[in-house]
């Protein structure tokens, strides 16, 4: 099937596309849309916004299919082969979850990462950063470096600091490899790490329990959909121990969180390139 290749700006990975009316293209596009999470996620929220600003219109000149998971992360080999069933023309894929799932399904589709939190080229998502090869391209963000700061925040809102908590899922490599470069921050600063891992939400009440028991003077709450769609609920955790919680995302603070250190979601759904879209 014949393909032509252009860019688009769709929310932090859809910058620099053409007027469409200078294009010949189309005259409608089907852009698929996979996330681990729910429709009030502040990205999708942020990404919608971003196709209409640049004319691409749902119902118009566009058909979004879409499929959330709901944070059940084993549902999205399904709804990834759904998509492919759906001749959509490219997947925006948000977390490494849904990438890993889009990527098992097609090797033709192209897929845009919106975005990954794993290192592209480690993952396998990309031969490297300058020419990623394959059907994949996209953002990453990998926030692995921002972890020594969060440290330096947290001791310079708490006076003698000496243990502080990490709230990880379990399974997710980005996790394992924050953790680490913590680890290395703490010790300089003679601080202990307790690590809290949770399955899922069911979870969360367990491992406040837990950190609340062994005197934790902090937590730090790592990213992933469970966190991220639960996030009132970790709030209310958080308020109900009280305390002092550094998260990676800005919208845990605008709920009531205390403290973020990390990427602005909804700005990074202002840049995604849309490439090779089929027709």
């Amino acid at each position: 099937m014949n393909r032509r290749s252009f860019l688009g700006v769709i929310g932090c990975v859809l910058a620099t596309i053409p007027s469409i009316a200078r294009l010949e293209q189309p005259s409608v596009y089907r852009i698929g849309y996979l996330n681990p999470a729910d429709s009030q996620d502040v990205g999708y929220i942020s990404f919608r916004r971003a196709l209409t600003e640049l004319g691409y219109i749902v119902g118009r000149n566009t058909i979004l299919v879409e499929r959330f998971a709901d944070a059940k992360i084993d549902r999205l080999p399904t709804m990834a082969a759904e998509l492919v069933a759906k001749q959509v023309d490219v997947i925006v894929a948000v977390s490494p979850t849904a990438i890993r799932a889009a990527r098992a399904a097609t090797a033709t589709i192209p897929i845009v990462m919106a975005f990954s939190g794993d290192d592209p080229v480690k993952s396998g998502f990309a031969e490297t950063l300058a020419r990623p090869g394959g059907n994949t391209t996209g953002l990453t963000t990998v926030t692995r470096d921002l972890a020594p700061k969060w440290i330096e925040m947290l001791r310079d809102l708490i006076l003698g600091l000496r243990t502080v908590a990490v709230l990880r899922a379990t399974g997710r490599a980005d996790h394992t490899a924050q953790i680490g470069v913590l680890q290395f921050a703490a010790d300089i600063h003679d601080i202990r790490l307790q690590v809290v891992e949770v399955r899922n939400a069911d979870d969360f009440a367990a491992g406040f329990a837990t950190i609340a028991g062994t005197a934790s003077q902090a937590v730090i709450v790592l990213s992933g959909p469970d966190f991220m769609q639960n996030r009132f609920r970790l709030i209310e955790l958080v308020t109900h121990y009280r305390l002092p919680t550094l998260y990676q995302y800005a919208d845990f603070v605008k709920i009531g969180g205390l403290v973020s250190y990390g990427p602005d979601i909804a700005d990074c759904r202002h840049v995604l390139p849309i490439t090779s879209i089929r027709y």
